[in-house]
């Protein structure tokens, strides 16, 4: 039983580091791939023509330069 708590409180650690590495440089998580922005999609289910809600804050994004527009 130790060593679960062991193993649980390292990854509660290190999910912890990840999420202030998150906060600070303030992007979004992504693959090594580079993610959607690599497919050159518009919305994350992959659509061609997103809808309006979608294309709104995809052009607040780019217009105020805040990634991905979510």
């Amino acid at each position: 039983m130790t060593l679960f708590f062991i193993t649980f409180g390292v990854f509660v650690f290190l999910v912890f580091i990840m999420a202030i590495g998150v906060m600070f440089r303030r992007k979004p998580i992504a693959g090594s791939c580079g993610g959607y922005a690599a497919l050159k999609v518009e919305c994350a289910a992959g659509c061609k023509n997103p809808c309006l809600k979608r294309r709104v804050a995809n052009a607040r994004a780019r217009f105020f330069g805040q990634g991905t527009g979510r």
